[in-house]
């Protein structure tokens, strides 16, 4: 019974493993996503079901030990805690790993080349503009892109 807990791959492999899979995982979403959870389409999420299964094996081995797993999942959980810490305390880090705001209307004007380069539709702009209770783009002053995905809105010098 005991050998279910015991790992079949070395520690140092399976802590690598979860090292080189998060790291990779991190900078494609970083890259080609820019949406919060609450935004996510149904192809955002089957992707990520589908991702998630993929790289399952690349992060445990050949190993289906209730202790691999426990170590696997505990180096991605380390990692990321290790990523927050140190982007929290460092500017230039948090610069490089977070995404920077970006402009989609400025004084009633919508910037089209920033939203096809954040891919953000005309559709998912106005739904933002009718959540702050603007019904035109040109009574906008500026519209935001937030680094969370999330589309601020200043309307007369107020934010919504």
């Amino acid at each position: 019974m005991w050998h279910l807990f015991i790992p079949e791959v070395s520690i140092s492999e399976k802590l690598l493993r979860a090292a080189v899979i998060y790291v990779f995982l991190y900078l494609s979403v970083r890259i080609f996503a820019k949406r919060q959870v609450a935004q996510m389409t149904p192809s955002d999420l089957v992707f990520l079901l589908i991702i998630a299964n993929v790289v399952q094996n690349a992060v445990i081995g050949n190993d289906n030990s209730i202790g691999g797993g426990l170590v696997g999942a505990a180096a991605i959980l380390a990692i990321n805690w290790l990523i927050n810490i140190l982007s929290f305390r460092s500017k230039r880090l948090r610069r490089l790993l977070e995404s920077e705001p970006v402009l989609l209307i400025h004084d009633g004007r919508v910037l089209a080349s920033n939203m096809n380069r954040e891919r953000v539709t005309m559709d998912a702009l106005m739904a933002a503009l009718r959540d702050s209770g603007v019904s035109d783009p040109l009574h906008v002053r500026a519209a935001v892109l937030e680094e969370n995905g999330h589309i601020s809105v200043l309307v007369n010098g107020h934010r919504s």
